[in-house]
């Protein structure tokens, strides 16, 4: 059976020829009227639309056939087709003649722009010449609003029909017939033309937009270097590179995917995936991201994941949801719109008939003014304000290597007040490391190395930790033991240089010297873990282990206290001394320790609303979940992690906790300032029109002025910083 012949579930298309939100709005109520279809969503910025089917009624071609008649593009976006994946048409409904030039004349009408553009030039040159009453004129002035107004008319008919609600093109329609219909064809083409040439600026405005939120998922090369058996490389499309391949990555290329380098050592630009700034030194062993750019060494890496499940694939399928979502603000705006046109549309009415009855206006003069309120009723800039804002600040989140699942999760983001993170992995880097080493008969650096010679060889993180300090600190070669055995969750005992040396925790080796006993008070008091070193019986002095606090770790709390979040939390499963310590060196006041993973869970439930919780996205998942917006932290590669929380950090840099809450709160100002700018343009402006100083062209100004201006505003969020005092406050970062 084809595919198109299976209509159950859910299906995604591309759609081409939206300028603005009411094209979206449009689509979605008429698609949402086919039968056996139960929801659909319709993404203005990503070009997408995703329909779920009940397979008792319409199919996809059904609805791509619906979505044509509209006038715009569309195919079906198939996952499990390359052709569909690379932007391939095949598969889309084939229009009629008629049907390709309508839409040609309805999407692709820059050039129809200008031939109507230039047609009114020409109909003004002859007003001046000939005066506004010559035929010539009035047949010059007729040109423009047929070339352009065709256009226009049919879309508003169509549509408005398809969904049952007037949109602004039939609107654009009703004032322009009406202008005609009095005589005034000089309003009437500067109407059209203006109408047009705003529509032209709109989609340029829009596809700015896409463009920029579209380059982070098109970084993954369409190549690979396939290093077959034989050791020949050859090319392959990335497509067909298999788990278990090896690639070659030369110095200055993309990653094509996935992997572990199995050869070669190279440093690695991975800002595409984690946001960091510096190139990160690679190694055998270390996972390699695709998109990710490869410095000065070659490369052999070992391919571990299927065509299609990159890290970078499943960020980019990330993304197309988080634009297709629908923040509480842009819903709020589409139902009020829905509400506002007809209204305005009743008013209109009211204006064209009621000062005529009561004397107050002639006919004309209460018709031409009903016109401009009609075209003052457009919405166009009032639903442009939220989208375009809000995933231009989900595409500015994603460059910086954080992932916010919608613009519910970047909404309730900036109502945050408080913060909560785990310790470990999070605050911490997660590995123990030496802190201090406390001697009582031997040399600091003898002490080390004579703690590592008995624990070489072993992979208990405490022990790795000492074999790194030492070999950190003194390049010789560590002494050689014999006879080494585990004491299994106490420590390690071994023969070196002909004395029996323990190495292990305070309950291993009884320490009954008071300068043991001291040691081990002073050190555990400072948060770390405490091992003691004994040769031939006698404790020779104490080694201290902690995991330390990320390098950005206290910046990240500082940072959330410039945006006035004072209430932050440590929550952790260790020791209540550990944590303090810890805490106190970060600044962080709130510590809860000893807990269990549901634990942490009801802390998180206690400290009240507007509250973040920042984990490892896997033993912190009910919290996460707990909380109002739960932050995943280094979860590049995890789709546990991307999977649990509302965010995903993808580096480990816990200052991105306040650059999102920063981005968060701006993206809610310029949003409140583009509803505020929208409503208060038609405001000002149905001021004048009561005072009759409101031309239709003004009209139009008005609506297309405010649709660039909301449009611009929005885009302000990719790539550039909010002015004034908050400019200096914690923000994500452009790439």
């Amino acid at each position: 059976m084809s595919h198109d012949l299976q209509p159950a579930g859910p299906h995604d298309f591309r759609v081409s020829g939206m300028d603005c939100g009411d094209c979206a709005n449009r689509i979605e109520r008429t698609v949402a009227r086919l039968p056996g279809v139960t929801a659909v969503s319709v993404s203005l910025i990503g070009g997408r639309m995703s329909v779920d089917l009940d397979g008792n009624g319409s199919d996809a071609v059904a609805v791509r056939e619906r979505v044509t008649q509209l006038g715009f593009g569309v195919t079906e976006d198939r996952a499990d087709d390359p052709a569909e994946r690379s932007g391939s048409t095949e598969g889309a409904v084939p229009p009629s003649a008629v049907r390709r030039g309508l839409r040609a004349w309805t999407h692709g009408s820059d050039g129809i722009t200008t031939i109507a553009s230039l047609l009114l030039v020409i109909a003004v040159v002859a007003d001046l010449l000939l005066g506004a009453s010559s035929a010539l004129t009035v047949a010059l002035y007729v040109a423009p609003v047929v070339v352009g107004g065709v256009t226009i008319a049919r879309t508003g008919v169509v549509g408005s029909w398809a969904s049952r609600s007037p949109d602004m093109n039939l609107l654009m329609t009703i004032a322009v017939l009406g202008a005609a219909a009095i005589g005034a064809w000089a309003e009437a083409a500067l109407v059209v033309v203006l109408f047009s040439i705003g529509e032209a600026l709109e989609r340029r405005a829009v596809s700015r937009a896409r463009r920029e939120l579209e380059s982070l998922v098109s970084l993954t090369p369409d190549t690979a270097r396939v290093l077959d058996p034989d050791g020949e490389e050859r090319v392959r499309d990335v497509r067909q590179v298999q788990i278990g391949d090896r690639v070659v990555v030369r110095p200055g290329d993309r990653v094509p995917t996935d992997g572990v380098i199995a050869e070669g050592r190279s440093s690695l630009d991975q800002a595409a995936i984690t946001g960091e700034s510096v190139p990160v030194d690679r190694e055998p062993g270390d996972a390699v991201f695709a998109g990710t750019i490869n410095g000065e060494g070659r490369l052999v890496v070992d391919v571990t994941v299927a065509p299609g499940d990159t890290t970078l694939d499943r960020i980019g399928r990330l993304v197309a949801e988080a634009q297709a979502q629908r923040s509480p603000a842009e819903r709020w705006v589409t139902r009020f719109a829905q509400v506002y046109t007809p209204i305005v549309i009743g008013l209109a009415v009211a204006v064209a008939v009621l000062p005529t009855l009561a004397g107050l206006l002639t006919f004309d003069d209460a018709f031409y003014a009903a016109l401009a309120l009609l075209i003052l009723a457009c919405p166009c800039a009032l639903v442009l304000s939220t989208p375009v804002s809000i995933v231009s600040a989900l595409g500015r989140a994603s460059a910086a290597g954080v992932l916010v699942k919608g613009g519910a999760q970047l909404e309730r983001a900036a109502a945050i007040r408080t913060v909560a993170f785990d310790k470990t992995g999070t605050l911490t880097n997660g590995t123990p490391a030496v802190t201090r080493v406390v001697p009582f008969d031997l040399e600091p650096g003898e002490l080390l190395r004579l703690a590592a010679a008995v624990e070489q060889g072993s992979a208990h993180p405490l022990a790795a930790a000492i074999v790194a300090a030492a070999r950190e600190a003194d390049e010789r070669p560590l002494p050689a033991m014999t006879d080494g055995r585990a004491l299994t969750g106490l420590g390690a005992v071994a023969t070196v240089d002909g004395h029996v040396v323990r190495v292990g925790s305070p309950r291993l080796l009884a320490a009954t010297d008071d300068r043991a006993v001291a040691a081990v008070d002073e050190l555990r008091q400072a948060g770390a873990t405490v091992v003691l070193v004994e040769r031939d019986g006698n404790v020779v002095g104490a080694v201290g282990l902690a995991d330390r606090p990320r390098a950005s770790a206290r910046d990240a709390i500082d940072q959330l206290a410039r945006l006035g979040i004072h209430q932050t939390v440590m929550l952790t499963g260790d020791h209540p001394v550990t944590a303090r310590a810890v805490a106190a060196e970060l600044g962080v006041r709130d510590v809860r320790a000893d807990l269990l993973p549901e634990d942490k869970a009801d802390a998180v439930a206690r400290l009240g609303s507007g509250v973040a919780m920042v984990g490892d996205g896997v033993n912190d998942a009910p919290a996460l979940a707990r909380a109002d917006i739960g932050l995943a932290m280094g979860s590049a590669g995890s789709d546990t992690a991307i999977e649990v929380a509302d965010v995903a950090l993808l580096g480990d840099d816990p200052r991105k906790v306040a650059g999102l809450i920063g981005l968060a709160r701006w993206t809610r100002v310029v949003v409140r300032q583009n509803i505020a700018f929208s409503l208060g343009t038609k405001l000002v402006a149905a001021v004048f029109l009561l005072f009759g100083a409101l031309p239709l062209w003004a009209a139009v100004g008005v609506d297309v002025g405010a649709s660039l201006i909301v449009v611009a505003n929005g885009l302000r969020l990719v790539g550039r910083r909010p002015l004034g005092a908050a400019r200096r406050l914690p923000l994500l970062s452009a790439q």
